[in-house]
């Protein structure tokens, strides 16, 4: 019989890589019950799974302690990461922030401290491309060929034109998936959603992490045509552009 292949290349594949990774999925002892069911596997070669346990805690890091998760997050972050953040003598939070400071809300007697800062961008991004490829091999039992872009929804920015652009793409997404079905067994911490493809082809999938942590994936296969937009065209040109979707209004430049 003929191997399989991996999901990211043409070599043969030799173990199951999960996807997304199962460091984020909490341990019975943090959670209190299982939510490493059913998880999402695909056929993998040793390059992209064996090799990438580092990037898989980067990741488990990055996101599971973001303010505003579900309960499983907070768990997940006060059991799992503690302890590998202990176990690294907090070394990881050096490789997950570019530039990071304390912050402490509230006053002497009842506060919480925050940690703030730059996260490594491009490698969350090389992260959730890894996750969106494996999600796309799962659902459509083949691997894809194209170009796929993941926007991280779930950063923040003060800059006036990203600020605009994440709440026009997540209220299209919210629009576009308002009828979709949510696909994954352990949805409390992580789910994954597409879009129907465009009239050029593309298509997105949301996934969520813990409820909270968005991240949309647009796929572009090969020999799809790329799209234009007027607006779009014109914001890139540091021209004063409103975009409407439905009754709202979102101003760049």
């Amino acid at each position: 019989m003929q191997k399989e292949q991996c999901y990211m290349c043409e070599k043969s594949a030799t173990s199951a890589e999960h996807v997304p990774p199962k460091c984020l999925f909490p341990e019975f002892k943090d959670a209190k019950k299982n939510l490493r069911v059913n998880l999402i596997t695909v056929p993998s070669c040793d390059e992209h799974n064996g090799k990438k346990s580092h990037d898989d805690e980067f990741l488990m890091v990055s996101i599971a302690g973001i303010i505003g998760n579900n309960s499983i997050g907070y768990q997940h972050y006060s059991g799992k990461i503690q302890r590998a953040l202990r176990r690294t003598s907090y070394k990881l939070l050096e490789k997950v922030f570019l530039r990071k400071e304390l912050v402490r809300i509230g006053d002497e007697n009842k506060f919480i401290e925050i940690l703030w800062g730059t996260p490594d961008y491009e490698r969350l991004i090389n992260c959730f491309s890894h996750i969106a490829y494996g999600i796309y091999h799962h659902h459509f039992k083949q691997k894809f060929y194209g170009v796929l872009k993941p926007y991280l929804g779930f950063l923040h920015t003060n800059e006036q034109n990203p600020k605009a652009f994440k709440a026009f793409i997540k209220e299209k997404v919210r629009v576009e998936l308002a009828d979709e079905p949510k696909y994954g067994d352990n949805l409390e911490v992580f789910y994954y959603q597409f879009t129907k493809p465009d009239n050029f082809g593309i298509f997105l999938v949301k996934l969520c992490f813990y409820q909270n942590v968005d991240v949309f994936v647009s796929y572009m296969p090969s020999g799809a045509q790329k799209p234009t937009h007027l607006g779009f065209e014109l914001m890139n040109r540091g021209i004063k552009t409103i975009i409407t979707l439905g009754d709202k209004e979102y101003e760049f430049n």
